[in-house]
């Protein structure tokens, strides 16, 4: 699976791909700028995206890619309950919050057994 990661801890993403999603294609991208440029050059079957980044926040960028591409599924990442929600609430098809990756391999698989007009809130 192809997935881009927006995440602006290097470190964690790092260890996140080594430990966690070593089975797929996982660019990372550490902006929402950088997220948006890669997003409109390239698709991408998964989008995991965190909530603070330097440039804003992430559900910005869930919502409006719910638009541009409703079957684009999207994983929240955050940190904290308050992130994860607002990244719900902006179109995330699922959460799995940072102290939980090790399920990660989990959600993709039930995200991909979703049919596409299944996903979003």
């Amino acid at each position: 699976m192809k997935i881009l990661y927006v995440e602006n801890h290097a470190i964690f993403a790092e260890q996140v791909c080594r430990q966690f999603l070593s089975a797929h294609e996982v660019k990372v991208v550490a902006s929402l700028s950088a997220a948006r440029q890669t997003l409109a050059a390239e698709t991408y079957d998964l989008l995991i995206v965190d909530y603070d980044l330097d440039d804003g926040k992430g559900d910005e960028l869930v919502r409006a890619f719910r638009v541009l591409r409703p079957e684009l599924k999207i994983i929240a990442a955050s940190s904290h309950e308050a992130g994860n929600s607002a990244l719900l609430k902006a179109g995330a098809s699922a959460v799995c919050g940072k102290m939980e990756f090790d399920k990660i391999a989990q959600v993709i698989k039930e995200l991909d057994a979703q049919p596409a007009g299944l996903l979003g809130s």
